[in-house]
């Protein structure tokens, strides 16, 4: 594969640990950063090039978690729905979010060039499609995005949904040009990189134990060393544990799983013609054509772990059902993480007290919110920038622990339900539709030979006094 996407096992053998280096001394820096998924490591790519000493602290290593197993699909906006920010924070501040989330997929935009990371893959256009028939909709949500939000988007009817997916499963859908995706383990890996050859200093295998954030300069614990900095950057996600557990409690753990086919030939073209990345309007299904010939594929989400082999015959499944022509398709690799979900839907973004920050609770919507908030951190601590403020409404919430990931798990399995339910009765309109349609026409064919035959004469419609009259009247 051209695209690295690999299992959950790609960190298994002794070739995973050829580089990795360990924190074994101490050390003083002038920004810890905790993770070393997308969030943390843009933080510390950003602060490393505006001059700070950076020092990022992964329990693991590089992008082992969701950052580093995704369809890698960049597009604006949040896992909160818009109509939903609109409602709780109003226009005006919304409208300064999305440029905020524009800003992160400009950034990997421009990051993501075949110069500084070579055989990323980077192709346009991101498709939205719709299981029911919702023109009216489409047009409310075209008329948001282009006159309140100022993107760049298209609105596709079903025959164009259709022409470009051959599949009755979608009907309308919503073309985000300015979109792209990438490979995005090859991605994560590759910031990395950057961050280094920027200054900033990457220890993996090195798991934070505790963490004193009083005083001007912090303190870090790890197995084998200690460290000071004046900020304290947490984009640990949920796996933040024992040194914040009250923070890793705000958030619900949702882990999806995928894989990649095997290649399929000349049958996946004839089913999916889109270049671009396509996710359905209810998060169910997230795919992609890769290499030519294969098929990345993201499954619905649970709350609950487990290995992503197991997951494999789901996704024929699932695949099967959206597109049948392609039948029972091999699953070559599985991938699967775990982001973290607050529970109002939007990222965790700011200053927790002076010198501590978070990074983290980007949910679905990850790839353009870690870029986003990886930047603005990095000019909150140095540049004094404030921005991060904008996400000030929105508070560290208890996500309910157990309890929590169980009612978390009901939801998805209620909303995956309902989108199934509302999907086959949009279908079964579509077709009830489509026989009246072909009654008529069937009808009118039949009345047009019928005034075609010589002699023929069509019947005069009945007069309703002919209707009313009794057969024996006027009869003495």
């Amino acid at each position: 594969m051209s695209e690295t996407f690999t299992s959950a096992n790609d960190d298994a053998g002794a070739a995973g640990a050829i580089g990795r280096i360990r924190l074994n001394f101490d050390l003083d820096v002038d920004v810890c950063v905790v993770g070393a998924g997308l969030a943390g490591l843009t933080t510390a790519l950003c602060a490393a090039r505006q001059g700070a000493s950076v020092a990022v602290l992964e329990g693991r290593h590089v992008g082992w978690n969701a950052s580093g197993h995704m369809v890698g699909t960049v597009l604006p906006g949040f896992d909160l729905p818009l109509p939903d920010l609109i409602e709780r924070i109003g226009l005006a501040h919304a409208r300064a979010l999305w440029a905020l989330s524009w800003a992160g997929c400009e950034f990997i935009r421009a990051q993501a060039s075949e110069a500084s990371m070579p055989g990323i893959g980077l192709s346009e256009g991101a498709l939205e499609v719709s299981n029911v028939d919702a023109g009216d909709a489409l047009i409310r949500r075209l008329q948001m995005l282009h006159e309140d939000f100022d993107t760049d988007v298209e609105g596709w009817q079903v025959e164009r949904v259709r022409t470009e997916l051959k599949t009755d499963r979608y009907f309308h859908g919503v073309y985000y040009p300015k979109a792209f995706q990438l490979d995005g383990r090859k991605y994560v890996h590759a910031l990395a990189r950057l961050a280094r050859k920027a200054g900033a200093r990457i220890f993996e295998d090195t798991p934070v134990v505790s963490i004193d954030p009083s005083g001007v300069r912090k303190r870090i614990v790890t197995p084998s060393a200690r460290m000071r900095a004046s900020h304290i950057v947490l984009a640990g996600n949920v796996h933040l544990g024992a040194p914040l557990q009250r923070l890793s409690d705000t958030l619900l753990p949702v882990w999806r799983y995928g894989g990649v086919t095997a290649p399929l030939g000349e049958r996946l073209a004839e089913a999916i013609a889109f270049k671009g990345s396509v996710s359905d309007a209810d998060g169910v299904d997230h795919f992609r054509v890769v290499d030519g010939d294969r098929l990345i594929w993201a499954s619905p989400e649970t709350t609950w772990n487990a290995r992503p082999s197991g997951f494999a015959s789901a996704l024929q499944r699932r695949i099967r059902t959206v597109f049948p022509q392609l039948g029972n398709v091999e699953i070559a690799e599985t991938f699967g993480g775990v982001t973290g979900q607050t529970v109002h839907g939007m990222p965790q973004v700011g200053q927790l007290r002076k010198g501590l920050w978070v990074a983290s609770g980007f949910g679905r919507q990850g790839m353009n919110t870690s870029a986003m908030a990886g930047q603005l951190i990095a000019q909150g601590i140095l540049a004094g920038d404030d921005r991060w403020k904008l996400f000030s409404p929105f508070e560290l919430v208890w996500a309910g622990g157990v309890s929590g990931r169980v009612a978390g798990h009901v939801v998805n399995l209620w909303v995956r339900g309902r989108a199934a339910a509302a999907g086959t009765l949009a279908r079964h309109r579509e077709r009830a539709r489509a026989q009246e349609r072909a009654r008529e026409l069937r009808a009118a064919e039949a009345r047009r030979q019928a005034a075609q035959r010589p002699g023929a004469r069509l019947p005069l419609r009945p007069q309703p006094s002919d209707l009313t009259r009794r057969p024996d009247a006027g009869e003495g």
